[in-house]
């Protein structure tokens, strides 16, 4: 008899919205309009300057590996877009270009995590975080957060769940599922306390560029010992291209190439090529009107919920996510979501996908689809409401 699969990969969990999305797939392609409000992934396509510079990558014969840092000219242009919007100097040679922004935490949890050690991570958060912890035999703890902290962890939540195994911590702004930031005062709070118990902080940046009415200030601004994790998924609208990159401290460095070289050799050629065109001034006026068109599709959808009886107690300023509770119409948040897939078309995602703390009560909505379709959207649940009855299940 064959040996049994690791611990491992054991422990890891899938994504619950999987099973709803595969149902959803199976909906529409028997035929119905199923409005899709579960995939973090933004409905545009790449703009067309990345495409653009992509083909012309491949007709140039950009397809070898590259260094495992990634290409100079890429990591000069990211340090420089550091510079323009964050005021920051930072060394090219502290940027490595990863295979999205999970090559970027591949790399960040090997460095830093021993097994047996763990970091510790805002409970709701996104999921794969803890699930590289495992991978790398560390742990994620998870720390309950609410709407009093804005879904985030503070200086005051550190210091009570710190313990001994505790290395640091890793946070998003803006976050998945909760669309919160941590503004500069507070992350240099994080940092200070941090540095106070020898931790590192690990901060997710993967949202940046999709914030309304303000701007997020980078960790990077108040703390230059910090690690980064971004990705050219979600504000440059890259998600197939898969990359990402890394800010580190540079006596990092030397030893995360070792890691990268080892992993995955490079991030893909023709991809890097294509990215440097994200930061002409063109492509970022196109980011830049995709980003007025979240807010417009956040400002209908945010009301919209609330006057349904979701909760939606803090107002995201970020990230294209609606974490909402669902406690006024009962039941639990995995069958509340099937309930909408089967009798209204409509897929949004369990809390149980983004942790354990009051994860039954809470669903997530990606405002992914145009303004039109969310209306179409908001008038199903409208009606599936009237007929959800958490008794029947």
């Amino acid at each position: 008899m064959a040996q049994p699969f690791s611990a491992r990969s054991r422990a890891i969990e899938p994504f619950h919205v999987m099973a709803l999305l595969a149902r959803a797939n199976e909906l529409q392609a028997a035929g119905h309009d199923v409005i899709h409000l579960e995939i973090g992934e933004p409905d545009f396509t790449t703009a067309e300057p990345i495409v653009r510079a992509g083909q012309a990558a491949l007709a140039a014969g950009h397809t070898r590996y590259t260094a495992a840092r990634g290409i100079p000219q890429l990591r000069q242009a990211i340090a420089g877009f550091y510079a323009s919007r964050y005021g920051v100097d930072i060394d090219p040679e502290r940027v490595l270009i990863t295979p999205g922004g999970s090559g970027a935490l591949l790399l960040a949890s090997s460095l830093l995590v021993d097994p047996g050690k763990h970091w510790l991570l805002a409970d709701p958060g996104y999921p794969c975080n803890r699930h590289f912890l495992r991978l790398v035999e560390g742990a994620a703890q998870l720390v309950p957060v609410g709407p009093e902290s804005r879904y985030q962890l503070t200086p005051q939540l550190v210091e009570r769940h710190w313990d001994g195994d505790s290395v640091g911590a890793l946070v998003a702004s803006p976050a998945n599922p909760t669309g919160t930031l941590l503004h500069k005062d507070e992350l240099a709070a994080l940092a200070s306390t941090l540095k106070q118990r020898g931790g590192h902080l690990v901060v997710d940046e993967i949202y940046h560029g999709l914030t309304y009415g303000c701007d997020a200030a980078s960790v990077l601004e108040v703390d230059d010992d910090a690690f980064v994790l971004n990705s050219f998924s979600k504000y440059f609208g890259m998600t197939g291209w898969r990359l990402g990159w890394l800010v580190a401290p540079q006596q990092a460095v030397p030893e995360l190439e070792k890691l990268a070289q080892n992993l995955y050799i490079s991030a893909p050629s023709m991809a890097q090529h294509a990215a440097l065109a994200c930061f002409e001034p063109q492509t970022l006026a196109i980011f830049e009107e995709r980003r007025h068109e979240f807010q417009r599709r956040r400002d209908y959808l945010l009301p919209a919920l609330r006057e349904l009886g979701f909760r939606i107690a803090v107002e995201p300023e970020g990230a294209f996510y609606l974490y909402a509770d669902i406690s006024a119409f009962g039941g639990d948040a995995f069958a509340f979501c099937r309930h909408f897939i089967e009798t209204e078309h409509v897929a949004f995602t369990p809390g149980l996908d983004f942790g354990r703390h009051l994860a039954g009560h809470h669903v997530r909505f990606a405002y992914t689809q145009n303004v039109e379709r969310l209306q179409q959207a908001v008038e199903r649940i409208a009606r599936g409401l009237k007929t959800w009855n958490p008794d029947a299940l």
